[in-house]
């Protein structure tokens, strides 16, 4: 792991506030089953119970503990597209290809609800999404494209647009023009939720090994997957490691490391703040995102905290002053909060893809994988491993469409692509600055 990171994590208000951890033992000896999947996050843990569901045996490997990457940290949203614009899938697929990928973006939500009510998993889950524009050029532009939705995608059943005039109504904050309410989308404690995931794939029937990092896999009909300590035999393997995978495991699918980039992302916690300034401030406790390249995206905790992130990196290095930057920027949105104490701040990386889609596909007839959600993966996983699950059963309708989205490797190999989109976020940044 980066140094950097553990530092962080150790620093997370979903780590402060888990429920707790079913500690599951490491792989000690050989094992053998029809599927492996290879990394404990979201989408892993999905893929697992979605195959014990159809009767296969499964084990997961994961190199640190269970949700320990961001599938643990992350910002807890669950929104309804990807985190590319839907005109990329159009130009790369066509509409009605497109719109299918966005109807699994939608079932996605529900996948999420009905995990939560199968499962028993106690997330705090909470109902509703403000999507709002800082400017008024921005909420122009975002009106466009919820017209646009409403036009293509039937958006406007599960949405609504907010007025200028009437957004105060949503937000108490000077910083927006105006926005759109998704009564389907949502928040919860993404921790807790991966945690539910796993005991719920556990009680199933599946077997899970923890600090089991992979080596290297030997490819075949069976599949052999090397350890530390023993080997799985598989018949199918589902690589679910994300931005992980090159880092723990090189030798496992060097071909995919270049197609993903490693993108710190940070978040802070407020101290519990007085239940009335929470309801004025944003009345629904919807999740919150605005529309700027470099955003921001908050939300209430259960228990009346202010959850805030807004700062990237695109190179490894936390960014100094963490706590203060971020304090700033959320005063920029809530000047009621200016005296509100930080508790926590954390962070860590996710992976994005060069036109931040999802990269799924296959390597091998028995080889998946699972990668590029750029960050916007909390509900978008569960489908993610219903989709593998579908295509090892027979049905890979789904998943060969997301397939079919083209990707790239980054430019520069992996010493010059942070220098690269460095520069490309100064630019961004700007843009912002300037509405």
């Amino acid at each position: 792991m980066l140094a950097c990171e553990q530092k962080l994590i150790q620093n997370s208000y979903y780590t402060a506030s888990a429920h707790a951890h079913t500690s599951y033992p490491p792989l000690d000896g050989d094992a053998a089953a029809d599927v492996c999947i290879v990394g404990g996050g979201l989408a892993g843990l999905s893929a697992a119970i979605e195959l014990a569901d159809r009767g296969y045996s499964v084990i997961v490997l994961e190199a640190e503990s269970v949700g320990w990457g961001a599938s643990g940290r992350n910002g807890g949203q669950i929104i309804a597209g990807l985190a590319c614009d839907q005109s990329v899938i159009e130009k790369a697929l066509g509409l009605e290809a497109a719109q299918q990928a966005w109807d699994i973006t939608i079932e996605a939500l529900d996948l999420v609800r009905e995990r939560v009510k199968r499962f028993d998993i106690d997330c705090d889950l909470v109902d509703g999404f403000l999507g709002v524009a800082v400017g008024k050029r921005k909420g122009v532009a975002l009106r466009d494209w919820f017209e646009t939705m409403a036009k293509r995608y039937h958006y406007d059943s599960d949405a609504e647009w907010i007025e200028p005039a009437d957004l105060n109504q949503w937000i108490d904050s000077p910083r927006f023009h105006s926005g759109y309410y998704d009564r389907r989308s949502g928040h919860l404690h993404p921790l807790n939720y991966t945690l539910g995931l796993a005991r719920a794939a556990h009680s199933l029937g599946v077997r899970i090994c923890e600090h089991t990092p992979v080596r290297t896999m030997t490819k075949g009909e069976p599949a052999v997957l090397h350890t530390d300590k023993g080997r799985i035999t598989a018949r199918y393997v589902v690589l679910a490691g994300n931005m992980y995978l090159p880092e723990v495991s090189p030798k496992l699918a060097p071909s995919l490391a270049s197609r993903i980039m490693p993108v710190g992302t940070y978040i802070v916690a407020t101290e519990p703040l007085d239940p009335e300034l929470v309801a004025r401030l944003i009345p629904t406790k919807s999740a919150v995102c605005d529309t700027n390249f470099v955003l921001d995206y908050f939300r209430f905790s259960a228990d009346n905290r202010m959850l805030f992130g807004g700062r990237v990196s695109y190179s490894t290095m936390t960014p100094p002053n963490l706590k203060q930057d971020m304090h700033k920027r959320m005063q920029l949105v809530f000047p009621q909060l200016a005296d509100a104490k930080v508790e926590f701040a954390w962070g860590g990386f996710v992976d994005i893809t060069m036109n931040r889609a999802p990269d799924f596909g296959q390597m091998a007839p028995n080889v998946f994988y699972l990668q590029g959600f750029s960050g916007h993966g909390v509900a978008l996983t569960g489908m993610a491993g219903k989709m593998v699950a579908e295509a090892i059963s027979g049905q890979a309708e789904r998943l060969d469409l997301m397939a079919r989205i083209p990707h790239h490797s980054f430019i520069g190999g992996k010493r010059l692509r942070m220098p690269a989109l460095v520069l490309g976020m100064t630019w961004y940044r700007l843009r912002d600055a300037l509405g």
